[in-house]
């Protein structure tokens, strides 16, 4: 009697089990993709910290070439042989002293006939003046008289000037470089014989770019006090003595649209020599910049980004413009702002969209210890 009852149970049994199979193989298959899902978009865990405001210091740095305030070329202003040389290569003089003779005898014999010609001049015109007195020749004779030893006082005077040509002196403090002749050489008008540097006072020539001269015209130059000029020397070591912009010139080179500045740097102990290169430091004081590590930074196609943390924690990538780049840090332009919370370690590790766990560290701790620049 239960055999049929038996055998339709059997069999509803049978065609139930298929759909409990898919049915768990389905349940399955949903958990395998939420795994994956949690897998693709994992939650990270970083180092956020904020931009701050603080003082800091902008130097640009311009290669440069120095010069003395003045350095001229000691030439000969009449022919004759180099008598003698007074001075040695590279030796220190001051003004007015001698350091070439050019055949004096000659031009000293000349000068004493010239003298005594005066000399016998203001004789007669003496005499004839008292002969005037007397009544015993004409006013018109006395002024014959003084105009020939007006006359002559001007040939001694020409003399004179000839003579000093043979001495050959230092018009200034300075120091003496190469010799072109010897002693005993012929010299020509007009020739070369050594140049003479003032280096007191140095200058330093740098070329700066159009943007850069409108900066300093428009904000530097007005802020001069909170500007400083250092000078690096080829071996690296900066230059002891301060400096300051002496001079702009008057005109832009039209081919590399750049325009020559001056600056000038006090030279006691003589250590700067004209010709020398070196690269002019220029340090400015930025207050309350917005800064943040070089290292939360990241680039594509030439512009600058980073990862913000919203309220959400959920990261979002933003473009910022950079003013300045400093050592290790940049200045932000716009972009960002004190209370941004940006990504500093793990930018490689998130994407746009992702939520994070993150780690806040003080930004004036991190900037205080950077040593990396932008990944």
């Amino acid at each position: 009697m239960n055999s049929p009852q038996f055998a339709v149970t059997f069999l509803l049994l049978i065609s139930i089990c298929p759909l409990l199979c898919g049915c768990q193989e389905a349940e399955g298959h949903l958990e395998e993709q939420h795994v994956e899902h949690h897998a693709e978009h994992p939650t990270h865990k970083i180092v956020v910290t904020r931009p701050v405001a603080k003082d800091v210091i902008s130097t640009q740095q311009y290669v440069c070439q120095i010069h003395s305030r003045r350095h001229i070329e000691i030439r000969a202003l009449d022919e004759g042989y180099l008598e003698a040389i007074k001075v040695q290569e590279g030796q220190a003089v001051k003004q007015d002293e001698l350091l070439f003779t050019l055949m004096p005898v000659l031009y000293q014999a000349k000068l004493d006939s010239e003298i005594a010609e005066a000399k016998l001049a203001k004789i007669k015109v003496d005499n004839t003046r008292r002969l005037v007195n007397d009544k015993v020749v004409s006013k018109q004779e006395l002024a014959l008289a003084e105009a020939e030893l007006a006359k002559v006082e001007a040939k001694v005077e020409l003399a004179q000037a000839e003579r000093d040509f043979a001495d050959i002196k230092a018009p200034f403090d300075g120091i003496v470089d190469r010799q072109h002749s010897q002693q005993g050489s012929l010299i020509e008008e007009g020739e070369i014989l050594t140049t003479l540097s003032d280096n007191d006072v140095m200058w330093a020539y740098f070329n700066v770019p159009e943007a850069r001269y409108l900066d300093y015209k428009t904000r530097m130059e007005q802020d001069a006090d909170e500007l400083q000029v250092e000078l690096m020397l080829a071996n690296g070591v900066t230059f002891p003595e301060p400096g300051e912009i002496g001079a702009i010139e008057a005109d832009f080179n039209n081919e590399t649209g750049n325009i020559a500045f001056r600056a000038d740097f006090p030279n006691p102990d003589g250590l700067l020599r004209h010709g020398q290169t070196g690269t002019v430091l220029i340090h400015r004081k930025l207050h309350d910049a917005i800064v943040i590590p070089q290292r939360a930074t990241y680039e594509i196609l030439a512009k600058q980004y980073v990862y913000v943390i919203d309220e959400d924690d959920i990261v979002r990538q933003r473009e910022i413009e950079v003013s300045k780049e400093l050592e290790d840090i940049y200045v932000i332009k716009q972009g960002l702002n004190e209370n941004d919370r940006i990504i500093f370690e793990g930018i490689r590790q998130v994407r746009d969209g992702d939520k994070v766990e993150f780690e806040f560290r003080d930004p004036t701790e991190i900037l205080d210890n950077l040593k990396n620049h932008a990944e």
